[in-house]
């Protein structure tokens, strides 16, 4: 089954419920509005469905409001105004904003022929 792009409704209201910082850094992930801090994924959309990383108290308290685990299969969506998304994602923020920095793509790996399986190229011309 092929995913369904998030609403324009709800990509707006993930947008102006963000916290405004200037750690907030706005990226795609698999096609869907994602934001992260310090490199470090604390909200995204899938669908219909908004996504948030908190410690273990927070998403306690969130499950027991109608919140579920992240499936992504279909699922029920449910609704949220403006200052409870809000909420949820200034939560997530914070939480992951703890969390160690992670590096740049680059500045933590490092290419090897062993690791993406090709064969060092013979040198043209010299005999062994």
């Amino acid at each position: 089954m092929a995913w369904r792009k998030s609403s324009p409704e709800l990509v707006r209201a993930f947008d102006s419920a963000l916290p405004q910082s200037s750690l907030v850094e706005r990226r795609k992930m698999f096609g869907y509005s994602a934001a992260f801090v310090h490199g470090n994924m604390f909200a995204g959309l899938h669908q219909e469905d908004v996504l948030v990383r908190l410690p273990e108290a927070e998403r306690q308290a969130l499950f027991s409001s109608g919140g579920r685990n992240f499936e992504p299969m279909p699922g029920r969506d449910e609704e949220s105004d403006g200052r409870t998304l809000s909420l949820w994602l200034r939560k997530a923020f914070d939480h992951t904003s703890q969390l160690p920095a992670k590096g740049t793509r680059a500045a933590n790996s490092k290419p090897s022929s062993k690791l993406l399986g090709a064969k060092r190229p013979k040198a043209k011309g010299r005999k062994r």
